[in-house]
Order: structure tokens, then sequence, then C-alpha cells
């Protein structure tokens, strides 16, 4: 029995260098860019019922190929966003997996909606917004999420709220499922009309005291957060990067005294009275390595929350770096750091 109907325009041992923002090559044993939910999810339920992995690739931003990938890559193309509800204060609007999250987030901004602006030019596609439970300059999705519509193996099309995707940092109950289980379809958000800015971050603030703003707009907090952006991390186009590559490490507060008592100018962000946040990027500068290069890749040199290639590096120099600098970071501090990214195509 043939896996895949001729219908479903799927190809075979495809390079993936160019759907990942790293440029590292690694390839596709089956590849399929959906533009349709109906062949997105046709070759789900194929792929599920021959126990096939699955990979759903959106803008390949937050993924490292450390080997090929001996499944399935589903790019998913469905495009479209729309208004459903308006009030005079609120509205509802709904966007396609495959849409480009940074477009979406102007899209909203010109309609003068707010409580997205300060997630600007975030890179990838909509359908991995809620997985991720994307953030940035103290605001995350969940903050506006309504709901999202995912296909899942077994049950078929649901509707979750907010609540049942038990939404964390750069966490929910996607992450808890197999990758080839459940598919992103859509998501619903809901955003302000008189939406006060919010100011919370440090360098937001001192980018509109610099400027003499004192009530900006959701434009402006919006160019805000793309001018602040743009100042730290490097495109992809110019050099192979997937942004933030490590998470931010959460702490007891316990070990966070005796750290603080050891280093006193280091930065950090409460979360409760229990738990404190400390910057991934301080803890990799501290133990040296921001600047830093091996062969095709390394450390950013504004950056060290960054690992960048160079081009004609692999995927496994790139974690040998990142597990590198776990140690490090482990024996000096006592912290584990977590990657952001995926890893995947490994053994």
């Amino acid at each position: 029995m043939k896996l895949f109907s001729s219908d479903l325009n799927i190809t075979e041992d495809v390079s993936l260098k160019a759907w990942n923002t790293l440029g590292l090559e690694a390839r596709a044993r089956y590849y399929l860019a959906a533009c349709s939910d109906v062949q997105a999810i046709e070759a789900m339920e194929r792929a599920h019922a021959a126990a096939l992995p699955v990979l759903v690739l959106g803008g390949g931003s937050n993924i490292l190929f450390v080997g090929d990938w001996q499944g399935l890559v589903l790019h998913v193309h469905t495009a479209g966003k729309k208004l459903l509800q308006e009030t005079e204060s609120e509205v509802l609007i709904e966007a396609a997996a495959g849409e480009n999250w940074h477009a979406l987030v102007m899209w909203a901004v010109s309609q003068g909606w707010g409580g997205i602006e300060n997630l600007a030019l975030i890179p990838g596609t909509v359908g991995a917004a809620p997985i991720q439970n994307i953030g940035a300059y103290g605001v995350e999705l969940k903050d506006v999420l309504e709901q999202v519509c995912v296909w899942i193996a077994g049950e078929g099309i649901v509707w979750l709220k907010n609540e049942d995707c038990a939404l964390g940092y750069r966490d929910s109950i996607f992450k808890q499922m197999a990758r080839g289980d459940y598919l992103v379809l859509s998501i619903r958000l809901r955003l302000q009309k008189q939406k006060r800015p919010n100011l919370s971050y440090y360098a937001l603030k001192q980018y509109f005291e610099e400027k003499g703003i004192v009530a900006p707009t959701i434009a402006e907090v919006a160019q805000a957060v793309i001018d602040i952006r743009r100042s730290k991390l490097p495109d992809p186009a110019q050099i192979g990067n997937a942004g933030s590559f490590f998470k931010n490490p959460v702490v007891e507060r316990q070990q966070f005294e005796r750290l603080r008592a050891q280093y006193p100018s280091m930065p950090f962000f409460e979360v409760d009275e229990q738990q404190v946040k400390i910057p991934a990027a301080w803890l990799i500068e501290q133990c040296g390595w921001k600047g830093k290069r091996r062969g095709a890749v390394g450390v950013h040199e504004h950056q060290a929350l960054v690992l960048v290639h160079y081009g004609g590096g692999s995927g496994s120099e790139l974690w040998q770096l990142a597990q590198d600098i776990q140690k490090d970071v482990l024996s000096r501090f006592g912290i584990a750091l977590q990657p952001e990214v995926n890893v995947l195509g490994g053994d």
C-alpha cells in the first residue's frame, strides 16, 4: 500500500537548508508544503496511521537539525486572517497557522488593536505561537489568546480555550503531546481598542525616555520593539541563527540569594515570592563565551544568548557548542540551561 496518495503532492529526499534560519543542511524523507487544512490533516492522518514521525514546520526559526528527518516534514503554508467580533472596546480576530506572526502583529497595529505590539518581529508563524507561548518585552501570548483550533489524532478538530492550553514560560499542553499527534490550524486573539501600552520592560521605558515620548501609541511601541530587537539580534538573512537559543532559567529564591551574595551585580526578574528569573545571556557571558567562534559556529558578539552559524558547518557542531556552554554554566552557577530551540534529527 502506498503511504501517501499522489494528489497530496508529497516529495521525497528534500533539503531543509532553506527552511531553517540557522541555514544548516538536513534532509527530509518526505516533504509537503500544505496550503489547506484539509491537505495538512490528510497527510497527518496517513503519517500517524503508518507510525511515521512528523515535523510540522512553520518559519523554521526555532529549530536545530543535528541530522536528517526520517519522516514527514509538513510545511504549513495556510493563510488567512479576519475580524470575528467587535465591540466598543475590543475585537476578536482569527488567523491561520501559516500566517507570518510579525505580519499579523503589524496588521493588528494598523487597525488600532492593541495587545500584541510588544511581540513584534518575533520570527515564525502563527501556528507556533501557542506551542511556545511566545513572549517578549513584558507580554506573552497567553495574555491575549482566546482559543486554538487544533487537529488531534483520534479526536479530530477541536477548539481549546486559553485555560485548556496550560500556557507557561515557553511552554504549553502541546509540548506534552507527541510531535505527530496534533496540528495547530488557527488561533483566536482578543485585542483592545484603547490599549494602554505595556512599558514594564526596562529597555522600552528607556527607549521612550530618550525620545521624550510620555504616552506612546501602540504603533510607537511596536516600532520601539522592532528597533530594540534589530539592535540586539542578528538578521538570519545575514548570519544563520535561531534567535534566543536558551531559555532564561527560573531558580528558587534560596539559590538566587546565594548567587546574589557572590555576584551582587547579577541582573534578575522577580517571578513570584518563591522564584526568580536570571538572564541566560548574563550567565553565558560570565563564563567567557560571548563572541567566541569555533570553526563554522559560535556565540554572537553582541548577544550571548544567540548561537550563530557562519556557513559550512553542521548541526552537530552547533549542538556540541551549546552543550559545552551548558556544562560551563552548570559548573560555575549550578544552573542547568535548557534550550529554547527544538533539537531534531538525532537518534
